[in-house]
């Protein structure tokens, strides 16, 4: 636990030092749901599953341009260095529940400029809002496994999005689904599974993660 604690630190520091990548990522994402503001602007009103479609297709690009970096930011000889001091399964582990936090305020800022913008559309903003923290934590996740492998290739961008989307895929619909709920204010009791899903799917991803990653770190 003081390993994971130690790389979340690292890695805040470091952000905080940089701050490059967090304000690149929040004028990204301020322009492009302004550019989809503009392209609806002669529209009486948007719909709410164009809404709900545009939110996560947003979000998913966002997410994978702030994990794709997570480990090609780290040179050979520090990743040498972290190789030699700590257990692989507390690197993976720091780098998920950092990207975790990430991703989940990407989306919450995509939440607040959608409302700002293009009003909003969830009647239960409870659901709304725990689908998002939710949804973080797969989507980190996934992505910050997948851009582990593709960091060993000179293409790494390009390989996350061929490796990653397949995986994305079903969980993303299922997010969608409980997001089109929220949306349209059902009860809980319609979405339960949906949510009992979702966390059986984060867990899977995390174990996934743990077991697989010593591997790919050793070599």
């Amino acid at each position: 636990m003081k390993e994971i604690k130690a790389f979340i630190i690292k890695d805040i520091r470091y952000e905080l030092r940089k701050q490059s990548t967090i304000n690149g990522l929040i004028l990204y994402m301020a322009a492009i749901v302004f550019i989809a503001y503009l392209s609806f602007l002669h529209v009486y009103a948007i719909d709410e599953n164009t809404w709900n479609a545009l939110y996560w297709i947003i979000l998913i690009f966002a997410s994978m341009n702030a994990v794709s970096g997570t480990f090609v930011n780290e040179n050979a000889n520090r990743q040498y260095y972290f190789y030699l001091l700590a257990k692989p399964r507390s690197i993976i582990l720091s780098k998920i529940a950092y990207n975790a936090v990430l991703v989940l305020m990407l989306s919450l800022l995509s939440y607040l400029l959608f409302i700002l913008f293009m009003g909003n559309k969830a009647q239960n903003q409870v659901m709304f809002v725990l689908n998002i923290i939710l949804g973080s934590t797969g989507l980190s996740a996934i992505l910050t496994f997948v851009s582990a492998i593709s960091s060993r290739t000179d293409n790494n961008f390009t390989l996350m999005a061929i490796l990653g989307f397949p995986l994305l895929l079903p969980f993303l619909l299922i997010l969608m689904k409980i997001a089109a709920c929220a949306i349209s204010g059902n009860a809980w009791d319609t979405v339960i599974l949906y949510f009992l899903l979702i966390i059986i799917l984060d867990a899977l991803v995390l174990l996934l993660a743990i077991i697989l990653f010593p591997y790919l770190w050793r070599d």
